[in-house]
């Protein structure tokens, strides 16, 4: 977009059953901090830069399928993040709350899924 300039903020929103409870999950696994919360939404900023994530109360949220099944709640998205150790990053997000997922379609890449079921990605830092 040509109306945008070094240092806008930029993001993606995540729809969740408890933002608050959500963005904690994922503020304890990147520690990044809550840049703000009210009711019904919570918005967790990198501190690197100007980019964010919003979670948004989402009523009668079906929390999508892994892998995708017909008929059933797709993922819409998900996120990565690339690790330096597999083995322990998979750790410490489940120690936060996340659960690893029954199909894993990569050696490199472990599938897990948030509290509130969306998929997430941990890749391997192979260099």
């Amino acid at each position: 977009m040509r109306s945008r300039t070094a240092g806008m903020w930029w993001g993606t929103a995540i729809e969740a059953p408890d933002p608050g409870g959500l963005a904690k999950f994922y503020s304890e696994l990147l520690g990044w901090p809550i840049g703000h919360e009210e009711p019904g939404t919570a918005i967790l900023a990198a501190p690197q830069g100007p980019t964010y994530v919003v979670f948004q109360q989402a009523t009668d949220y079906k929390a999508p399928v892994w892998p995708p099944v017909d008929g059933q709640q797709r993922p819409m998205m998900h996120l990565d993040f690339q690790v330096a150790d597999l083995d322990s990053a998979v750790a410490e997000a489940v120690a936060l709350g996340a659960t690893v997922a029954s199909v894993q379609p990569q050696e490199n890449v472990r599938v897990l899924l948030d509290p509130a079921g969306h998929p997430f990605c941990l890749c391997l830092d192979k260099d």
